[in-house]
C-alpha cells in the first residue's frame, strides 16, 4: 500500500469510527478497523508481521484507555461493552493506528525522541477532535490532556520500537535465499 494510501485509508477510518461514536453508532468503529487493516493485511508483503503490530496496538490501547476512563477525566457517551473497559470504538481506533506505523508513519522509525514529540502532541489533539466532534467528553481537562500528552510519548516510541522488533524478527526467520535475494541462488546454479 502506498504511503498516501495508507493515510487517507487511516483518515477515512478515524472520521468513520469518531463521527459513529459521536452519533450512536459506535458500531462503525469496528467495521472501519476491519475494513482498512483487511486492506492492509491484503496488500502488505509481510501479513504476519503487521498483524502482531496490530493485535499489540490493540492490548496497548485498551489498556491506555481503560485507565484513562478509570481516572474520571474522560467520559464516553457510548460503546462500552464490559464496565471498566474503554469503548470497543475507541479500541478500534488503535487497530486502525497500527496500520499506519509502518508505512505512513514509517519515516519516524528509529527517531524515538521524535516519537515521543509526536505522541505527546499528536495523541492529545486527536482526543481533542473525538471531543470536539461529540464521541466523548472531558470531565477534567487539563489533567486529562496531561495523561494523554504522557501516555502517547511514551506509546508511539514503543510502538515504533514494536514494530522494528517484530520486522527484524521477520528477516532473521527468512530463508537466506529470500534475505539475499534470487541471483546469489542464481550464482550456486
Amino acid at each position: 500500500m502506498s504511503v498516501i494510501a495508507n493515510f487517507l485509508a487511516f483518515q477515512a477510518g478515524w472520521f468513520t469510527t469518531v463521527l459513529g461514536a459521536a452519533n450512536g453508532a459506535p458500531w462503525l468503529g469496528p467495521v472501519a478497523a476491519l475494513a482498512v487493516a483487511g486492506l492492509h493485511l491484503g496488500t502488505s508483503r509481510r501479513a504476519g508481521v503487521e498483524l502482531r503490530l496490530i493485535i499489540s496496538a490493540v492490548l496497548i490501547g485498551l489498556v491506555a484507555d481503560s485507565l484513562l476512563l478509570a481516572t474520571g477525566w474522560i467520559a464516553y457517551p457510548n460503546g462500552g461493552w464490559l464496565p471498566g473497559l474503554a469503548p470497543y470504538w475507541i479500541v478500534s481506533l488503535w487497530a486502525l493506528f497500527a496500520t499506519t506505523l509502518n508505512v505512513s508513519m514509517r519515516w519516524m522509525s528509529g527517531r524515538y525522541l521524535l516519537a515521543v514529540l509526536f505522541g505527546a502532541i499528536g495523541g492529545p489533539l486527536s482526543y481533542l477532535a473525538g471531543a470536539r466532534l461529540g464521541a466523548m467528553s472531558f470531565i477534567d481537562t487539563t489533567p486529562a490532556l496531561v495523561a494523554l500528552a504522557i501516555g502517547w510519548g511514551l506509546a508511539m516510541p514503543f510502538l515504533m520500537w514494536l514494530a522494528a522488533r517484530f520486522e527484524q524478527a521477520s528477516a532473521r526467520r527468512r530463508p537466506s535465499f529470500i534475505k539475499e535475494g534470487w541471483r546469489q541462488v542464481d550464482n550456486h546454479g
